[in-house]
């Protein structure tokens, strides 16, 4: 036994970096109950969307999402045990909010689902050739660092709006785009149930309660069961606007069950895309992916390695391309198996903040993923009110960076904010990104400061404004 405790320290450099198999065990399972409400968010967002022939991931017509809840708990699990053992740090990844809601409803709501995960699994292998030739850090400095910033708390807005829609709290209206609730009241169970949920979820948020979000979701749906064996609100329709979204609220038939998540990896398609839309508009979406993604995962891996005291004075971790590699495998990956672009979390920073320092942690965290596989059922029983609360919090969570933006230089402010508004407005990231990029190129213009312009973003900006002038285009030319 020693003599293996010894080989597990030397492999991970345990004690040379100052931790202990017991912290790193502690760090993983942190991580694990920090992070484990993937498992019940992407299935919701992805299991339920439709694409562009009106089908969804499972048998085409029904969701199935305990079989997703399988395939983002598997490949979670795969992924952050490589991240351990390649790239020997306490980061865990799993499906990436976000990028799952954009994968959604910007690039399946024009393509089939098949073609969409092959749009995924395409960026992955871009952003890998990127990682290896090293240009990835070429395109990291090219776009200002307030304009990165200004598309994570963007991205956060969205997946708050999401969960606000989601739960009913906000609705279409007649007379005006959106209204509170139901005729502009707060007359549902349901809602009640959501509006509990989402003020016990940010009171445990504020506290710092390790493993909020997930006690939110569990303690919700609890609640939303006990509601309805009481008031027997039923399914939403339009005949029972105060039914509950998705999921009847019950006792499950069932706590294990195996789902084999490999069914999911049986049809992804990397090239159908661009024929099934415009050149410009798959490559467009497929950049967009590689932006979002990029960029989440190096402000995470700098953040959480800083942390962790991983950071050396030249602003870069150990292993730092392996990091990277892992990272760019995760979204092939996700995309190959059907639960979208999978990235380092953020919530890694909990595992490392009960001490974690090494790859163990991570290890520990991707076995729990894998044990997660089996409890997938359990998905079946969450309705969007319950879970809904914790889209809106990690929003929030999201929105926080948005300090670090200079509102005082209007030259990156009106950017930044025209890329934070216009992607819950008009319900799309790419359209915010683009946004962002053309409008600080153009000011940056009438400012005199072109020489500020990265090469590379006139590039971006370019084909942003091909994109938007498309529709335009096709009219002229029908016309």
């Amino acid at each position: 036994m020693s003599d293996t405790r010894n080989a597990i320290d030397r492999f991970f450099a345990i004690s040379a970096r100052g931790s202990t198999i017991s912290r790193e065990v502690r760090g993983g399972l942190a991580t694990f109950f920090t992070m484990a409400y993937i498992v019940v968010l992407n299935p919701i967002i992805i299991a339920n969307g439709k694409d562009v022939d009106g089908q969804v991931i499972g048998d085409g017509t029904t969701p199935n999402v305990a079989l997703v809840a399988a395939g983002t708990a598997f490949v979670a699990g795969v992924l952050t045990i490589l991240m351990g053992v390649i790239g020997k740090v306490p980061f865990a990844m799993a499906a990436g909010l976000g990028l799952n809601a954009f994968v959604t409803f910007s690039i399946a709501s024009v393509m089939t689902w098949e073609e969409a995960m092959g749009l995924v699994f395409l960026e992955g292998v871009i952003i890998a050739l990127l990682v290896l030739t090293g240009l990835r850090t070429a395109i990291f400095h090219a776009i200002p660092a307030q304009l990165k910033t200004a598309i994570s708390v963007g991205i956060g807005l969205f997946i708050a709006l999401i969960g606000f829609v989601d739960a009913g709290f906000v609705r279409k209206a007649v007379g005006t785009p959106l209204e509170l609730g139901i005729g502009g009241n707060l007359t549902s169970w349901p809602i009640f149930v959501f509006i509990v949920g989402l003020l016990a979820t940010a009171a445990m948020v504020a506290r710092k309660v390790r493993g909020a979000i997930l006690i939110g979701i569990v303690g919700t749906t609890i609640l939303a069961i006990i509601v309805e064996l009481l008031a027997k609100a039923g399914n939403f329709s339009p005949e029972n606007p105060g039914g509950w979204q998705l999921n009847l609220p019950s006792l499950p038939e069932q706590i294990f069950g195996f789902n084999n998540p490999l069914l999911l990896f049986t049809e992804f398609d990397p090239f159908g895309g661009f024929i099934r839309v415009d050149v410009l508009l798959a490559a467009l979406l497929v950049f967009t992916l590689l932006i979002t993604d990029f960029f989440d995962t190096m402000g995470t891996i700098v953040g959480v390695g800083r942390q962790a005291d991983l950071v050396g004075e030249d602003g870069m971790l150990p292993r730092t391309k392996q990091i990277l590699l892992v990272d760019s495998i995760g979204a092939a990956a996700g995309g190959a198996g059907s639960v979208s672009s999978n990235t380092t979390y953020i919530e890694s920073a909990a595992g490392v903040g009960e001490g974690a320092r090494t790859g163990l942690a991570s290890v520990v965290t991707g076995l729990l993923f894998l044990v997660a596989v089996f409890f997938a059922p359990l998905v079946q029983i969450v309705p969007y009110e319950a879970a809904a609360p914790a889209l809106v919090l990690v929003g929030f969570l999201m929105m926080t960076a948005i300090r670090d933006i200079d509102w005082n230089d209007f030259e990156i402010a009106i950017p930044a904010f025209l890329t934070v508004v216009i992607m819950p407005f008009t319900y799309s990231i790419s359209n915010g990104i683009g946004v962002g990029f053309i409008s600080y190129v153009l000011i940056k213009v009438v400012c005199g400061k072109r020489r500020q312009i990265h090469p590379l973003l006139w590039g971006v900006a370019a084909l942003f404004t091909l994109y938007f002038a498309i529709g335009p285009i096709r009219a002229l030319l029908a016309g």
